[in-house]
């Protein structure tokens, strides 16, 4: 594992419960966390007391005092907005600045950035992460990273420094590939969540054991990580948010879109995507992706809203 360099100073936008925590475990690394910011001026300021950081409420202040900014963000359009808006970017006095970009969003989306990013003198690396909170504030976060070697290289310090010393660590080919393989793996993670959903569901209707139910799922084929993450938290309706059902159709949104271009159906992911839409629709989209339980056991999800029109008495 390499060791964190004085000269190397960070800066983190977007501090939410992944953002921020990466930023607390490389502070306390001993990395040079010299910059924070995030739409919540609260939360930007409490954070950058805890690290040590400046408080920046402008992007183009967080490029100035930082050599390495790992944005954190939610969506293509954030993503997009913070390296183009106008009056204020990450770009603007970039020259020499290497940007990771750790946010689940559209290869596209990371292809243009890296292009924008050179075009200003800069270098970019996408970084896709495969793990959650927990692992964010532990720095056991799996890192699928896209992008140039050289800038790989270059930043492998503080990747490994998330990454469990990298062994969780992979270079997986250009930029955009890691978005690719990142899109799929949660292609592939929120089927096997909203399969386990249904078999616990309708294991629940038939009056069997849940957890002698679950016990054999762990021990055939049946078995997968979600059980082991979510299976519990399903009987128990347990859904505080580790990964929201939210960013779930998002994600299987952008593998659907990556499917289209290669023409291909993929009916699976199409109506796992249509379930984890009906959470959102139904104002569930905060839940964790493990509440996509709630529309497959017997008397439970969103009640139906009542039709104004039809309760009037006359």
């Amino acid at each position: 594992m390499s060791t964190p360099s004085q000269k190397t100073t960070l800066g983190v936008v977007g501090l939410g419960r992944m953002g921020a925590n990466m930023a607390r475990h490389l502070h306390d690394q001993g990395f040079r966390v010299t910059a924070v910011l995030d739409q919540d001026a609260s939360i930007t300021a409490a954070l950058a007391s805890e690290v040590k950081a400046t408080a920046c409420s402008k992007l183009s202040d967080v490029t100035r005092l930082a050599k390495t900014i790992i944005t954190v963000v939610t969506d293509d359009l954030s993503q997009l907005a913070i390296f183009t808006q106008k009056g204020d970017n990450l770009l603007i006095g970039a020259k020499g600045r290497t940007f990771i970009n750790c946010a689940t969003v559209s290869p596209s989306t990371h292809v243009k950035i890296a292009a924008l990013a050179k075009k200003a003198g800069a270098s970019s690396l996408e970084a896709c992460m495969a793990s959650s909170i927990t692992q964010a504030r532990n720095g056991t976060l799996y890192l699928m990273c896209g992008g140039d070697k050289r800038t790989f290289t270059k930043t492998r310090p503080v990747l490994e420094a998330l990454s469990d010393g990298g062994k969780l660590l992979r270079l997986i080919g250009a930029t955009g590939q890691a978005a690719q393989v990142k899109a799929l793996v949660n292609m592939v993670m929120n089927i096997n969540t909203a399969a386990l959903a249904e078999g616990l569901g309708l294991g629940e209707s038939l009056g069997l054991d849940l957890g002698m139910l679950r016990e054999v799922f762990s021990q055939t084929g049946a078995n997968s990580r979600v059980l082991v993450t979510d299976g519990e938290d399903m009987v128990n309706r347990d859904h505080a948010c580790f990964f929201s059902a939210l960013h779930a159709a998002k994600d299987s949104g952008i593998a659907l879109s990556l499917a289209t271009k290669q023409r291909l159906q993929l009916p699976l992911a199409t109506a796992t995507l249509a379930q984890y839409q009906r959470m959102v629709d139904a104002g569930l989209g905060h839940l964790d992706k493990s509440g996509i339980a709630e529309l497959t056991f017997k008397g439970r999800g969103p009640k139906p809203k009542r039709n104004a029109a039809k309760s009037t008495k006359k």
